[in-house]
């Protein structure tokens, strides 16, 4: 989208370049029985898009024949799409795949999302012309039959290709604008939805980064933050995919690409059309900003994940494995420490999904709660309904009144009512917090095997003030000290880190910028150190200060290093101590996307770890929960109400989506 994207593809023009000579090439490689596909990836991949061209009209000249049909003729599944794909100019390219978007069964807004978010002003042009000479048909027209909405209006507003490419930039202008966002949403009741169009839509990518720092300047929270509670659906989405535009383009795709070959299945089409419209543009800064977020390489991811000619085809245009490298190229670590900016100066605006009920009586509940479990079976949607839809102080006031009124203990009276899951979750919600996170620790560490992974997550995202409350309720339950306990179940570097956290002792306050950088220079001088002093040096740093003050240090870290921490810490770390620090790390910069992804690994793949979904589920539902929703969507390209949906039953998956509070 900016200019300064120019020249960084893998595909470039071939030296010496014959189009006759290749023509008769590929005639060869597809005459007679079979083909000979390797010798047709290796020249198609080897030759620029314009080079593509004029070998076209030269297969045509020579042999009387349509190069394409051919192809296709030849070819087969996934390789042949990739292969054909290559051989349509970028402005053909596009208009076959918008067209495929909207035309047939349903309609594929992820790909009219990331082809209209990402295109300059020209490709939009040379697009529209291409749809029109294609199909017969106006792209405009067409869109607007298969959309509706807000998401409609901005696809239109993208359309036109009239964004602002001056590079001048007003001051005042850039202030304006991020007043007007601001009054258009955070602001006020329900979202001024065409102010949020009209300044995304045309301005200036320069000025609207400008509008974007000045925006978190005035609402305290970023800009995505407030797209993510003020709109939903496909509009959200594309909002969030301009937004991203704007910030970088070479990041978008990253995150496109890691999510159409994560997880079950590879989703083909994506992936063929990035690394097609990607190859000759900015395919090196895709490259270096997927390992910066992702930790490994994008050829390795595809080598991994894709196989065949196919596979082969992909690898070429990809053009090299950065994971050979072993560091960033420059321009990667200074995305790196932007990010690790953004991260400082982003105020998340934390948003539960379950609120205190209005007009609460403690008494009528505790009535409704005993009726729900009198007599032969039990009404558990009563009990859903109640104990579901208060806050944890309210529940409190339910028990003593409970006692107080029918002489009973409520929580007896639940257990003995109810089962599996559906009771941990119940009983888990009646608990007070404290006593929960006591509960979890001590089921983390009872029994044969400890769950390490609950004892980090718990710890890493604890206030002190939430540690206090935990050890006190911890030693109230069990009358053993829960530092103690840890000791007594785990060992080495790892027992030491979360010795050192249950102390509820961590600095509390914003970076001190000084210190921050003497920090960051004993991390990188550990990093030579001996693994064993490297992981004493990270605990005194990672384990005590604040979390405003190591997103400073991580920053500086990577001015002093140019590597990642995260990445740091995956390659030199092992085991426990690395999941703990990876913990830290994580929740440094994003702790609702840690939590995310926790949910995630709770249930994706065969069997659901129904301990960690219950335990983020009610610890989180009165304080982040919203905020880990629209991570998990971003993240996963699914709901977190349809993973639960897909994933549980019965009154179990109900209460969860209580809890979930909503469809994003």
């Amino acid at each position: 989208m900016s200019k300064e994207q120019v020249f960084r593809g893998t595909v470039t023009d071939a030296p010496d370049f014959d189009p006759s000579a290749d023509a008769e090439a590929l005639y060869s490689a597809m005459k007679g029985i079979g083909s000979d596909k390797e010798a047709i990836l290796d020249l198609v991949t080897s030759r620029s898009n314009a080079q593509r061209q004029e070998v076209i009209a030269a297969y045509k000249s020579n042999f009387g024949k349509d190069l394409i049909d051919d192809l296709k003729y030849e070819l087969t599944g996934k390789f042949e799409r990739l292969i054909v794909s290559l051989m349509r100019t970028p402005a053909y390219h596009d208009a076959k795949e918008i067209h495929d978007a909207v035309k047939g069964a349903g309609t594929n807004e992820r790909c009219l999302i990331e082809v209209m978010a990402s295109r300059t002003n020209q490709q939009m042009h040379d697009m529209v012309a291409a749809y029109k000479d294609a199909y017969g048909s106006d792209i405009e027209e067409d869109i607007i039959a298969d959309t509706s909405g807000h998401f409609k209006k901005m696809l239109i507003v993208l359309l036109q290709g009239t964004r602002d490419e001056s590079g001048v930039v007003d001051a005042d202008l850039v202030e304006q604008d991020a007043q007007d966002l601001y009054a258009a949403g955070e602001e006020q009741w329900g979202t001024d939805e065409a102010k949020f169009i009209m300044i995304l839509g045309n301005r200036s990518v320069t000025h609207l980064r400008m509008v974007f720092d000045a925006y978190e300047k005035i609402a305290e929270v970023s800009i995505e933050d407030s797209i993510k509670s003020e709109l939903s659906g496909d509009f959200e989405r594309l909002m969030l995919a301009v937004v991203q535009c704007i910030r970088s383009v070479p990041m978008f795709y990253a995150k496109r690409l890691y999510k159409s070959m994560k997880g079950l299945g590879t989703a083909d089409n994506t992936l063929i059309r990035i690394m097609i419209s990607r190859s000759e543009i900015d395919m090196l800064d895709i490259r270096e900003c997927f390992r910066l977020r992702y930790e490994t390489s994008l050829y390795n991811m595809i080598k991994d994940d894709t196989s065949g000619d196919y596979k082969r085809t992909l690898l070429n245009l990809c053009g090299g494995d950065d994971d050979l490298a072993g560091e960033f190229f420059p321009e990667a670590a200074q995305i790196a420490y932007k990010m690790w900016e953004l991260s400082a100066m982003t105020k998340v605006q934390l948003r539960p999904t379950l609120r205190p009920a209005a007009s609460f009586d403690p008494a009528a509940d505790a009535q409704a709660l005993r009726k729900a479990m009198k007599g032969f079976g039990t009404d558990e949607d009563a009990i859903i309904d109640i104990v579901a839809q208060r806050s944890n102080t309210q529940r409190q006031e339910i028990r003593q009144t409970f006692k107080s009124l029918l002489g009973r203990d409520l929580m007896k009276d639940l257990k003995s009512e109810l089962s599996k899951n559906l009771e941990r979750l119940i009983i888990g919600l009646m608990l007070t917090p404290a006593e929960f996170d006591a509960k979890m620790m001590r089921k983390a560490m009872e029994g044969a095997g400890t769950d390490e992974h609950a004892l980090i997550e718990i710890l890493v995202t604890r206030s002190n003030e939430e540690i206090h409350a935990m050890n006190a309720a911890y030693q109230n339950a069990y009358k053993k000290s829960l530092e103690e306990a840890i000791q007594s179940d785990t060992s080495g570097h790892f027992c030491r880190i979360l010795v050192s956290l249950v102390q509820g002792a961590r600095e509390e306050g914003p970076a001190d910028v000084e210190r921050a950088d003497a920090d960051a220079q004993e991390l990188a001088d550990a990093c030579n150190a001996e693994s064993d002093d490297m992981e004493m040096k990270f605990m005194s740093i990672l384990c005590t200060r604040s979390f405003p003050h190591l997103r400073r240090v991580f920053q500086e870290f990577v001015r002093c290093t140019n590597k990642d921490i995260e990445q740091i810490v995956k390659k030199e770390m092992s085991g426990d101590v690395k999941n703990a620090f990876y913990a830290i790390v994580r929740s440094v910069k994003n702790q609702p996307s840690y939590f995310a992804d926790r949910l995630y690994k709770a249930m994706k793949g065969l069997g659901t770890d129904d301990r960690a979904l219950i335990r983020i589920m009610v610890s989180r539902c009165e304080v982040d929960l919203f905020n880990i929703r629209k991570e998990f969507k971003e993240t996963h390209d699914v709901s977190l109400h349809e993973f639960i949906q897909g994933d549980t039953s019965g009154d179990y998956r109900k209460t969860l989506l209580v809890l979930c509070g909503g469809e994003d």
